[in-house]
Formats: structure tokens, C-alpha cells, sequence
């Protein structure tokens, strides 16, 4: 299974997560802003599309955009025609403005002629699946698995080494 693919089950495992009414906030939801670097974001009504891929993404061992917009997804990865779309894909859409700031952002599922079936958060203020237009669509992204982590190579397994035995000894603070 791709980490990206992996990224989309975990994501699955969390269908029917949603926000609380009020003054109390779901922990779930706000420790996901956290995830991604967000931990001033203390609520669960601050968009969360974005801190939920970003978080998924995270747990699968993936590079996030770290970012609260939608629409930075559309330069993480690689493009990919939406012919040519797998479960787990990123799919980013417009939001009002074709051309503005807002967007959202999730997890392809599937699509027909004229929506795209998306599992993302902040969906009806939920982790759910629903159906997006298909002209919103402004991107599908796929991470390659090749660039999705850095292999370990003797040189950098033995710089490695050698700062932790520093640290143990005494010779390099840290």
C-alpha cells in the first residue's frame, strides 16, 4: 500500500468525526491543527479541510503543506489528469471566486459527469464523503512514492551517528 493510500484509510477510520456545537470543541479536530503547526487554532469552527489532509498526510509518514488553505494543495505533488485518478489522490476546489483564495480540499473517492465524490474534513462540518462539482475542480495531486522520503544513505546514517555520539559525550551541545 502507497503512504498516500494509507493517508486515505486513515482518513476513512475517521468518517462521522464532527464539530461540536457551543462553547466546548471537538479535541480530535483542534489537535489536528496542531498536527500541521497550527496549535494557536484552539476551536473546531475554523475551517478544517486543510489540517485534516495535512494531518492524514502526516500520520502516513507524507509531507504536508503545513499550511490552513485549500488551495496549497494544488502544488503539492505531482498533477494528475482526473481520468487517470486513484482512491487517496488529493483533489483541491474553487470556492466562490474561481480565481480567489478559498478553496477546499480532501481526498479523492471517485467521480462521474459532473461531480467528484470527495472524503474529506469540514464537509457539513464533518468527516464525511460528499459530492463536489466537477467545474470546481482545480487540481488532483499525487505524491510520488520516490519523493515522499529521503532513504537513508551511509553518509547521512553516519553523520548521524557521530552528532548523537557528541551529544552523548559531552563534545556538542544541542
Amino acid at each position: 500500500m502507497t503512504r498516500q493510500l494509507e493517508a486515505y484509510h486513515k482518513a476513512r477510520e475517521l468518517i462521522g468525526l464532527k464539530e461540536i456545537k457551543g462553547p466546548v470543541d471537538d479535541a480530535a479536530i483542534v489537535g489536528m491543527f496542531a498536527e500541521v503547526g497550527h496549535g494557536w487554532v484552539k476551536d473546531d469552527e475554523t475551517a478544517w479541510c486543510a489540517a485534516f489532509v495535512g494531518a492524514m498526510l502526516q500520520r502516513a509518514g507524507l509531507p504536508s503543506t503545513k499550511k490552513l488553505n485549500a488551495r496549497s494543495y494544488a502544488e503539492w505533488g505531482d498533477e494528475v489528469p482526473l481520468g487517470s485518478a486513484k482512491a487517496g489522490d488529493i483533489v483541491v476546489f474553487s470556492r466562490g471566486d474561481p480565481n480567489g483564495w478559498q478553496g477546499h480540499v480532501g481526498f479523492y473517492v471517485a467521480h462521474g459527469n459532473s461531480t467528484v465524490t470527495v472524503l474529506g474534513g469540514n464537509q457539513g462540518n464533518a468527516v464525511s464523503e460528499a459530492p463536489y462539482k466537477i467545474n470546481r475542480l482545480l487540481s488532483v495531486r499525487r505524491m510520488a512514492e520516490a519523493s515522499a522520503a529521503t532513504p537513508p544513505t551511509p553518509s547521512n546514517i553516519f553523520a548521524t551517528l557521530g552528532k548523537l555520539f557528541a551529544l552523548l559525550f559531552g563534545k556538542e551541545k544541542p
